[in-house]
């Protein structure tokens, strides 16, 4: 790819800039295990079922396609429900309490290929903006030591706050764009989440780069990514 084509790089956080995707799985993994073993489900829960219903989207919204996948209905709830409530909010909220402890406990390290691709496009001039469905985006960018690279984020505290819609919708993408002054075409998507390559697709972006953390190169361009690299220091020129 040719950078002088674009103005802005739109990064996805986790799985794209650090390795939280790690943690996020952990903690969807021992949240639905114990639900499923508590209800007597017998499909348990696995990798597949993270990369099929929950990457990239909003808390809420993976809470809803597992449970659809195993036809369990519970209530909505509130956001406000305790974490031991079972409802799609109190599970929400249970998954994030358990990501929060193990980001405590043992931080987070950016991939130094990532990091490589910043200093570069910083060096460039090219405006940069995080655009992650997590409301943990800023715990992990100041974790990951991230946090001045950034003006922009739009985490899913500002897209609730703006009533945008998560990915794969393309709203938070093209917000953050906005926010930038940078036309859609003018920009690249970096996402690792079917949903998120998905998003950058239907919006139009200028190009948008898949990166394989585990879905696999052809999902990845299936769902619309023009370009897959496996570490994002294979954009730097």
């Amino acid at each position: 790819m040719n950078w002088d084509d674009f103005d802005t790089a739109l990064f996805d956080l986790d799985g794209v800039l650090t390795p939280t995707a790690d943690v996020h799985m952990r903690a969807w993994e021992q949240m639905f295990t114990e639900l499923l073993a508590a209800r007597g489900v017998s499909e348990p829960y696995s990798d597949h079922d993270y990369f099929a219903y929950i990457d990239g989207k909003p808390r809420y919204d993976g809470v809803r396609s597992f449970l659809a996948s195993r036809h369990i209905t519970l209530p909505e709830g509130d956001p406000g429900d305790d974490p031991g409530t079972e409802t799609v909010c109190g599970l929400g909220n249970r998954k994030n309490a358990v990501f929060s402890a193990v980001l405590r406990e043992e931080g987070v390290q950016p991939y130094p290929g990532s990091v490589v691709l910043l200093d570069a496009l910083a060096a460039r001039g090219t405006k940069m903006a995080v655009v992650s469905s997590s409301r943990n985006a800023p715990a992990v960018l100041e974790a990951a030591g991230l946090s001045d690279r950034f003006t922009v984020v739009v985490d899913g505290t500002v897209a609730t706050r703006h009533g945008l819609a998560g990915k794969p919708s393309p709203e938070t993408f093209v917000h953050a764009a906005e926010l930038l002054s940078t036309p859609v075409a003018r920009a690249v998507v970096l996402e690792d989440a079917i949903s998120g390559v998905e998003a950058g697709h239907r919006g139009d972006f200028g190009l948008v780069v898949g990166v394989d953390r585990g879905v696999g190169a052809d999902r990845l361009r299936e769902a619309g990514a023009n370009l897959v690299v496996s570490d994002l220091a294979e954009l730097v020129q």
